[in-house]
């Protein structure tokens, strides 16, 4: 039998692990929707495909799949992003990447919050930070010309509200740590940081609003999730995790059934849930000066 025989299909391997998958996700999320979704993001990175089907590489491939389940993100490009690249060894690089969407949605999961925004300020915008305050107006009747920064707004239910903002200069050093953009710069391989910019600038700002928010076990998962993409500045980061904001809602275990990959619509703007107070969590790469 030949070597193409013997592998297994995508369908097979991801069926075997559902049951896994099903131990660990949330109850907003059901196995077999987790499974469409992993297998439409299989099919539509080939190197990934590749990697999940050589052996040496496919432990990293399924971690990548399981750690999204423990947290409860969909990889689908929008919530979580899977970064995959053959390197010249022959081995793969897998690097799971935390979205904005899906760092927000994990945030509101914890009832405190009732609103999360984050945007670009581009240069023919009327944009006014005033001591934390930020005033956004926004004429679509023209052209904004060049995005110059990005901010996030977290509005809490008790009324509160935390704002961060920061310039392309301060958005682009945390991307030049990105192994994820080290890759795309030095092999042209695709990642999040070239195709959607402008969601990695809102993801960016919105992790350093993070270090006012409750750090769920879920959340503090994305967060050193999205850590590990920056290894050159690993031993800078550190996160508090908050227990009191736990969610313990495990599925049980359930049987495999046949998975077929399908094109998940793009749902609407997450449910405004919310989330809560905590401490000042300790120092990060994506810590700045408080405002």
């Amino acid at each position: 039998m030949n070597e193409i025989a013997k592998k297994e299909s995508p369908n097979a391997i991801i069926a075997r692990m559902q049951g896994e998958f099903a131990r660990v996700l949330p109850k907003v999320l059901t196995p077999e929707r987790f499974c469409r979704v992993v297998l439409t993001a299989i099919n539509k990175n080939q190197a990934l495909a590749d990697a999940l089907a050589d052996r040496r590489n496919q432990p990293s491939v399924l971690s990548a799949f399981m750690r999204c389940a423990e947290m409860g993100l969909e990889p689908d490009g929008r919530r979580a992003a899977i970064s995959c690249y053959r390197k010249k060894d022959g081995s793969y690089d897998v690097t799971l990447l935390p979205m904005f969407q899906g760092l927000a949605e994990l945030a509101m999961r914890s009832g405190l919050i009732s609103n999360i925004h984050a945007d670009k300020v581009c240069e023919n915008d009327d944009f006014d930070w005033d001591t934390g305050e930020i005033h956004h107006k926004i004429d679509f009747r023209k052209s904004r010309g060049k995005v110059y920064a990005y901010y996030c707004i977290v509005r809490f239910k008790d009324g509160s509200i935390k704002t961060e903002t920061m310039s392309m200069d301060e958005v682009n050093a945390i991307r030049d740590r990105s192994s994820a953009y080290q890759a795309f710069k030095k092999y042209g391989k695709t990642c999040p940081w070239n195709t959607d910019p402008d969601e990695m600038g809102k993801k960016t700002v919105f992790r350093r609003c993070s270090k006012w928010l409750p750090l769920s076990p879920e959340l503090q998962s994305a967060i050193e999730a999205d850590d590990e993409d920056y290894a050159a500045a690993a031993s800078e980061i550190k996160h508090a995790a908050n227990d009191k904001f736990a969610q313990a809602n495990i599925m049980a275990d359930q049987p495999p059934i046949d998975t077929v990959a399908e094109d998940v619509p793009a749902d609407p703007a997450p449910a405004q849930e919310p989330v809560p107070e905590s401490d000042h969590n300790p120092g990060s790469l994506f810590d700045g000066d408080d405002k």
